[in-house]
């Protein structure tokens, strides 16, 4: 299948045409259930039932796994979803998409999804995200972080029960046990209380003692107790916690991510020159970004008119670096 192309095809059907062990890291954020009516009957999102959402989910993020390579990971870009009330605009489905909270990222907006919500209460939180890596991490994959993008920007929000949304999750997850993750790529500037220890360390038994003549016990930075030398460090590793403004795209579709979230993702899971994909490309974010950092991406889209704002958007953004 042709890289760096946006392949107007409905996800798992698309996957499928891909052969095992051919893409290096997968960056996507699907549709968020109960937000959005995209007008095609083959789109996720509007199922009646946060399960049978999970569920497709799943299916095709277990075909992502297959065409991944043995290192590969997955990073996976989710908001949560509120149960409604019934009461007001969002309980009826003509209205819905026009109701103030409809336009909410997290909010349900189908009468017939709020009837059908198992299990949950009006005004329940109903837990997406960890109800989608929870089913990931079962069907397979090695869960190895839930990562907080922290919003500075959230959208207003006029509830006067609870705080105003300002974070989704990022979950990044893994193929194998061991995997590809660049982590000097994405380290952050320490801070002065952060010191990194030098000196050979040898183990004997239960005692650790250093080799006398790599370390100066002269050194204000040396350690009696643990026998260790230390300096400060230039570079820590990346915190879990990623402070990200939300960007708006020109003419773009719902649920576009800033790429300022992402260039991290693909510098620490795909190598350069490797193959980035996005099964929900949308807007083309992921296509974008990773072009400028010198990978390749395979994109999925179910709808041409997206599939078009993409390809304008990566030629006005990229020119002939596409």
């Amino acid at each position: 299948m042709t890289v760096n192309h946006i392949h107007i095809s409905e996800c798992l059907s698309g996957l499928k045409e891909l052969p095992d062990n051919s893409v290096n890291c997968c960056v996507t954020s699907p549709p968020y259930y109960g937000l959005r009516d995209y007008g095609n009957k083959k789109q996720i999102g509007l199922e009646k039932t946060p399960e049978e959402y999970i569920e497709k989910l799943v299916a095709v993020f277990r075909e992502v796994r297959r065409v991944m390579v043995e290192d590969g990971t997955l990073w996976v870009n989710i908001g949560d979803s509120y149960a409604g009330s019934m009461k007001g605009g969002a309980g009826y489905p003509e209205n819905a998409m026009n109701y103030k909270q409809g336009t909410n990222r997290g909010t349900l907006g189908k009468a017939t999804l709020v009837k059908q919500c198992t299990g949950c209460k009006n005004k329940d939180l109903i837990g997406i995200p960890w109800m989608l890596a929870f089913a990931l991490r079962a069907d397979g994959w090695y869960l190895r972080q839930d990562i907080i993008w922290s919003k500075p920007n959230p959208m207003p929000e006029s509830v006067t029960d609870r705080c105003t949304k300002s974070h989704e999750y990022i979950f990044l997850l893994s193929k194998s046990r061991k995997y590809y993750f660049d982590s000097k790529s994405i380290q952050q500037v320490a801070s002065q209380s952060v010191k990194s220890r030098i000196g050979k360390v040898e183990n004997v038994g239960h005692k650790a003692f250093a080799a006398a003549a790599e370390l100066d016990e002269s050194n204000p930075m040396f350690r009696k107790s643990t026998t260790r030398e230390y300096q400060y460090a230039d570079k820590a590793n990346k915190r879990s916690v990623w402070s990200v403004p939300t960007a708006a795209c020109k003419n773009a579709h719902f649920a576009v991510f800033p790429e300022k979230l992402i260039v991290d993702c693909i510098k620490a899971g795909c190598p350069e020159k490797g193959i980035v994909l996005d099964p929900f490309i949308g807007s083309g974010t992921t296509a974008v970004v990773a072009r400028k950092l010198n990978r390749n991406f395979i994109g999925f889209e179910l709808n041409p008119d997206y599939v078009c704002l993409a390809e304008k958007r990566i030629e006005e953004e990229l020119g002939i670096f596409k």
